[in-house]
């Protein structure tokens, strides 16, 4: 079957794949809220209707949260291609940053071309419809789709995906094929398509520090009696030493060192450390200062303090000694960081700091290992000069510092391999107000997978 015409029909599609999206976007499918429960249900309906309406046998499948959707579509020798993408989005909070209503999306001029802005636009709803148009376009030329196609669209993305596992389980036969494709990533930059071959793993601690058994008075108390904001922001002043890495115990044990010809292929995309932070009013990295950027970011591991709180916060002042002191911190894990035995090492260079009179309360938020991708694989040369003929330059392989934990399950649960390609930009503004994707991001992305499906088919 012929690509052009493919690539044609979706050139001349555009504006009707765009409404379709905006259809999808205009349904406020927030997971994490109960209040959007049917929200989620409806966007599952739409989306299963709307691949049935190209020839996909697509149902909806419960869980005991929000519903998956799982279509098969195509037949051949070729691979067999499983396609993963989520339909839920984030919170729309704060609401008043909002420029116009997050469900109500509308397609925007701005100083660097049409966008496409609303909730979900990026993350990852429109991401998602970059490949279902992509099929639209090869069932609309040539009747059929290119090859075996699984789609998996999930819808706990945004809030833990707490059914995902099992259901992966309970469907293993079903769900298997011979790699799995996630369209859940951005270019590098503005116009270098981007194939991820690493991912960060995460760990996540909450932890309480109790000293006196009730809030007292500082006149009273203070001087004598021990304060737990004290310890607290004592002991986590100490989790990085002036260069930048983390001081818990073992922590960089079993971390291999990338090797040098990846080191410069990473080097080679004239990424500015200055430049990067610049854009967030900063200038000066803060990681492991014998580290470059990209490899603070892609291939060594962090920990963050991503909240802490105790005693009085409000209006005026409450001068108390309080008897809690509250953080939250978070790691980025690397290949060869287990995270249960991680979290045991953190839990245990706290408590060994404790002094006698406070103790400490924890509660875990999960945790899950780093992802290596086997770029071995044919399929990853064959995408990545797909992707290079589609834009403006060369598609690289790169790490990414975020966490996509279906990445590693396709491997663990399913047995399969994963290759992550999109479209987004630094710029879209996931997870916050006024969340947007170029439009051209959209056309390309589609047209991006309608190459990688002729390369991966033939």
């Amino acid at each position: 079957m012929s690509l052009d015409p493919v690539l044609d029909r979706i050139d001349q599609d555009l504006d009707t794949a765009t409404d379709r999206l905006l259809a999808l976007l205009r349904i406020p499918s927030i997971s994490t809220d109960p209040a959007h429960k049917a929200d989620c249900d409806a966007a599952a309906d739409w989306l299963v209707k709307d691949l049935e309406s190209i020839g996909f046998a697509a149902t909806k499948r419960a869980t005991p949260g929000h519903p998956m959707v799982v279509a098969h579509g195509g037949d051949g020798d070729g691979p067999h291609l499983l396609f993963y993408g989520h339909y839920d989005v984030q919170p729309v909070d704060p609401l008043d940053l909002w420029r116009n209503p997050p469900f109500e999306p509308a397609v925007e001029d701005t100083a660097k071309g049409k966008v496409i802005r609303g909730r979900g636009a990026s993350d990852d709803k429109g991401q998602l419809m970059t490949f279902v148009e992509a099929c639209r376009a090869w069932v609309a030329v040539h009747g059929r789709l290119p090859g075996k196609i699984t789609l998996f669209f999930e819808g706990e993305e945004e809030s833990g995906s707490p059914s995902l596992v099992p259901f992966m389980r309970e469907n293993a036969e079903e769900l298997g094929a011979d790699i799995a494709l996630i369209c859940d990533t951005g270019l590098f930059g503005e116009e270098t398509p981007a194939i991820i071959s690493r991912l960060r793993g995460n760990l996540t601690e909450e932890l309480t520090i109790t000293g006196p058994d009730k809030d007292l008075h500082s006149g009273m108390y203070g001087g004598i009696a021990m304060n737990p904001i004290r310890v607290l922001t004592r002991i986590l002043g100490g989790l990085h030493g002036d260069d930048g890495s983390v001081q818990v115990p073992g922590f960089y044990d079993g971390i291999p060192e990338i090797d040098a010809d990846q080191k410069a292929a990473w080097q080679a995309l004239g990424f500015s450390e200055r430049d990067f932070l610049g854009e967030v009013g900063l200038s000066q990295p803060a990681g492991e200062q014998d580290r470059t950027g990209l490899e603070m970011i892609w291939s060594r591991p962090t920990a963050e303090i991503n909240g802490i709180w105790g005693g009085y916060t409000g209006a005026g002042f409450k001068t108390v000694l309080p008897s809690q002191a509250h953080a939250k911190v978070s790691f980025r894990l690397v290949e060869g960081q287990d995270p249960d035995r991680l979290r045991g090492a953190f839990r245990g260079w706290v408590e060994a700091q404790l002094p006698p009179d406070c103790s400490v309360d924890w509660i875990g938020h999960g945790g899950a290992p780093a992802g290596i991708m086997d770029t071995s694989d044919p399929a990853f040369e064959k995408a990545r000069a797909a992707l290079s003929t589609e834009w403006p330059r060369e598609a690289a392989l790169i790490g990414c510092g975020g966490s996509i934990p279906i990445a590693g399950h396709f491997k663990t649960v399913l047995g399969m391999n994963a290759l992550l390609a999109g479209f987004g930009k630094d710029d879209d503004a996931i997870h916050s107000p006024n969340e947007k994707y170029d439009l051209d991001s959209f056309h390309r992305g589609i047209r991006s997978w309608a190459r990688i499906l002729d390369a991966l088919t033939r």
